[in-house]
């Protein structure tokens, strides 16, 4: 799990830090710092991979490199 992408920015509409998984389509979290989006996203990963092992759902291996967006 630990492997994954985690990108954190600071969202001004949201007044929080957001933490996403690009990898994870829809994995994202939230917390007042960078530590706690953090901790919070870890979290939201391993209910995410939970979630798509239950339903049967493809769980993508991590890319292990950075993200190249376009």
């Amino acid at each position: 799990m630990d492997r994954y992408e985690i990108i954190i920015f600071w969202s001004a509409e949201d007044q929080a830090f957001i933490a996403e998984v690009p990898e994870l389509p829809g994995c994202m979290a939230h917390g007042n710092s960078h530590e706690e989006a953090l901790a919070n996203a870890k979290e939201a990963m391993q209910l995410w991979i939970e979630t798509a092992k239950q339903s049967g759902d493809t769980v993508p291996e991590p890319k292990g490199r950075r993200l190249v967006f376009g």
